[in-house]
């Protein structure tokens, strides 16, 4: 019986490859559409707007922090896909009790590379996993360093506001696109004032689309606070979904740049 190591080296036992898979991260939901397992997906949560023929039509099993476990248990699977950080950990556990749980841990890009390698791997999509990642490879690779890097501040949420900190994708991507965190001495997602953003000196503050959706009122009214940064707001897909969105990432931070300068 074949045996996969999940990110965070719990084991899994597969007979076979899966038919009925429940997918509770939106972004890896939209790598299962992209290996090609139309068939073989039968539930995702609410927040898996990525394909629209899949939000439309697809069972909802609830958010990815309040999964609806009875539904998940009517549909039956075979395997779910599910995250450390996006899932609530006594959900997860709870779920292994009666399926195989696969979870990943994604907090730089060759976490999510490895990923969509190792999910190729368990749905028998193992050529298109790689595929896809040469891909994905041959995209960052197109991308040319800025010199020297401008430091950002990454809002991800307001009332408190709350930013990307270090040893996060977004950190990652932030790195990747040229910036400088400016809170990447802090862990996670910490809480900060309008005083903490202001003190760090940043270049620039970046209003997110997610999980808060930042709008330009909001970037008008951090803009009066905050005079002498420049805000802009941006997608949060391209700078922390990391399956397959992660191909549009590279070309969205280049635009972002030349909107920048």
């Amino acid at each position: 019986m074949p045996v996969f190591t999940d990110q965070l080296g719990n084991e899994i036992n597969l007979p076979q490859a899966p038919e009925r898979i429940v997918s509770l991260v939106p972004s890896q939901t939209e790598l299962l559409f992209n290996l090609g397992l139309e068939s073989e997906v039968v539930g995702i949560t609410k927040f898996c707007i990525h394909p629209h023929q899949w939000f439309t039509t697809k069972t909802r099993v609830g958010g990815t922090k309040n999964l609806n476990i009875e539904l998940i248990h009517q549909l039956n699977p075979d395997l779910l896909v599910a995250n450390k950080e996006e899932n609530i950990k006594e959900q997860v556990e709870l779920l292994s009790a009666f399926y195989p749980v696969w979870v990943s841990d994604v907090n730089k890009l060759a976490d999510a590379l490895e990923m969509i390698q190792i999910v190729g791997d368990i749905t028998g999509t193992s050529i298109k996993a790689m595929r896809l990642i040469s891909e994905i490879n041959n995209e960052f690779n197109k991308i040319v360093p800025r010199r020297p890097s401008l430091t950002a501040a990454y809002l991800i949420w307001k009332d408190p506001y709350m930013v990307a900190g270090g040893n996060t994708f977004i950190n990652s991507m932030l790195q990747t696109a040229g910036f400088k965190n400016a809170f990447e001495n802090l862990p996670r997602y910490p809480q900060v004032s309008v005083s903490d953003i202001k003190n760090t000196g940043c270049d620039y503050i970046l209003l997110s689309s997610e999980p808060y959706p930042f709008k330009q009122k909001h970037l008008q009214h951090l803009q009066a606070e905050i005079p002498d940064a420049k805000i802009i707001l941006v997608d949060g897909e391209m700078f922390s979904w990391y399956g397959s969105r992660l191909l549009k990432a590279p070309a969205y931070f280049k635009k972002l740049w030349q909107q920048m300068l």
